[in-house]
């Protein structure tokens, strides 16, 4: 849509011009404005003119393609999401959602229960990338939120009249349990990764719990050498492309630890390193303000932290954990103390306790040993 302004018996016309079905269109709205003396007031309706028709230009219509509709509801929830949840949405309908509703050409008018369920069953059977069978219960629900949003939006407009993403039906959702170490495998894994530039990273990780986004944009102003805390504060994630944040998951992971012996030794070593680094290199350092990086300053990668990761286990047979089930592992050394779900919720980051719950409340073998022992000493007497 492109537009200009003419004159015609004395009077600003807006002159906008468009494309439909391969044939040039030309509209003619009057301003109402009299040549003389209003020349940008006339320039200013007709930009305005012009978002108002790019904005309707871009609205669905009832026979648009579903997969348009998703497209549609990408461009207006960039908006109103921040930048590591938006690039999550789009690449999970870029790689998944859209490919199948290109090809089947579902439009708003056909999107029935019966053809949604279709998909869904489908990407049970069959969804996986790799060919090796079908998408889990978690990741069929990120499918289903992209595509419920996207018809809400529809019916927000008044093209639908309900939504009927709200009436198909997913697996099951089967409760994830963790993988973890004791305190004798972490030991284990930190003497076989003597020497290892992601050794400093993998300690602070494991003594903390903290997500990979989190130990990654840990940077100097995090560490209060004066009063001996550490602040979470910064996150770096990956999601098609690196992301850097001054804010954290939620605002409750925006947390504070007491720093430890180890851990100021740990962040003393690579204060030292990188100034030495620094010295040695010049022009050629990296100037940034992270902690965990290569000698030359440049931040370690966060895909890089997860291949190297399991790369050390493989080399040294070690069970297989994922990076952030270091996390895992944090937590249910501290359940092991006796610590209560409501201190690891706090430790960990979570929004509210039902989350520490749901993930490691079946390791609360402390808390649940205390009340066996009080039902014992009731009832076998």
């Amino acid at each position: 849509m492109t537009g200009s302004l003419q004159v015609k018996s004395g009077k600003f016309y807006m002159v906008l011009n468009s494309t439909e079905n391969g044939k040039r269109k030309q509209r003619w709205i009057s301003t109402g404005l009299p040549e003389k003396g209003n020349k940008r007031k006339a320039e200013q309706m007709l930009r305005e003119q012009l978002v108002q028709e790019r904005e309707e230009e871009s609205l669905p219509q009832p026979d648009m393609l579903v997969a348009d509709c998703i497209r549609h509801w990408l461009s207006c929830v960039e908006r109103r999401v921040d930048a590591v949840t938006y690039l999550g949405y789009l690449n999970t309908a870029e790689k998944q959602v859209l490919p199948y509703f290109d090809a089947n050409g579902l439009t708003l008018q056909g999107c029935t229960v019966k053809a949604l369920q279709a998909y869904f069953d489908e990407k049970s059977r069959s969804g996986r990338l790799d060919g090796k069978g079908g998408l889990s219960a978690k990741t069929m629900r990120h499918h289903r939120n992209i595509i419920r949003q996207s018809l809400a939006e529809a019916v927000k407009e008044n093209l639908l009249t309900s939504n009927p993403c709200d009436y198909v039906e997913l697996p099951r959702h089967e409760r994830f349990e963790a993988a973890f170490y004791n305190a004798d495998q972490i030991q284990h894994l930190f003497d076989v990764m003597e020497g290892d530039p992601l050794l400093p990273l993998v300690k602070i990780t494991a003594l903390y719990g903290l997500r990979r986004s989190e130990v990654l944009g840990l940077k100097w102003d995090s560490v209060d050498f004066k009063n001996d805390i550490l602040l979470i504060r910064h996150t770096v994630c990956k999601m098609m492309t690196r992301i850097e944040k001054d804010k954290t998951k939620t605002q409750s992971s925006r947390r504070s630890f007491p720093l430890t012996p180890d851990a100021r030794s740990i962040f003393l070593a690579a204060k030292t390193a990188e100034e030495e680094n620094r010295r040695l290199l010049g022009r050629d350092y990296q100037e940034n303000d992270y902690i965990f990086k290569w000698p030359d300053g440049t931040p370690f990668e966060p895909d890089y932290v997860t291949h190297h990761f399991l790369k050390v286990l493989r080399k040294n047979n070690l069970p297989p954990i994922r990076f952030h089930e270091l996390r895992h592992s944090c937590a249910s050394l501290l359940l092991n103390q006796g610590c209560s779900l409501k201190d690891v919720q706090e430790w960990m980051g979570h929004s509210d306790i039902q989350t520490t719950a749901n993930i490691y409340g079946h390791l609360d073998s402390t808390r649940k040993k205390g009340l066996a022992d009080k039902l014992t000493q009731c009832l076998m007497r």
